[in-house]
C-alpha cells in the first residue's frame, strides 16, 4: 500500500509518469521508475530533484540509488 500510495502522490504531484519496475514480490524493497517528458535536460533534472527530495522527506521510504538517462 506504501508503493501505491507514493506511486499515486508522484503521478499527481510532480505530473511525470511512474511505475513499479522491480522486486513486485518483496514487501521491505522496490524499485520506482519515473518518466518525465521535458523540452531540455535542465528542465528534466529540475523536475527529477524535486521528485527525488519528495520521496527522502516523506519518511516512508529511503532512495538507495538513482539512475537517469536522457533520449
Amino acid at each position: 500500500m506504501v508503493v501505491k500510495s507514493l506511486k499515486e502522490r508522484l503521478q499527481s504531484r510532480f505530473r511525470v509518469s511512474v511505475a513499479e519496475t522491480r522486486f513486485h514480490d518483496v514487501w521491505t524493497r522496490a524499485e520506482i521508475t519515473a518518466a518525465v517528458i521535458a523540452s531540455d535536460s535542465g528542465h528534466a533534472d529540475s523536475v527529477l530533484d524535486k521528485l527525488d527530495r519528495f520521496v527522502e522527506g516523506n519518511g516512508r521510504g529511503i532512495i538507495l540509488r538513482v539512475e537517469r538517462s536522457y533520449r
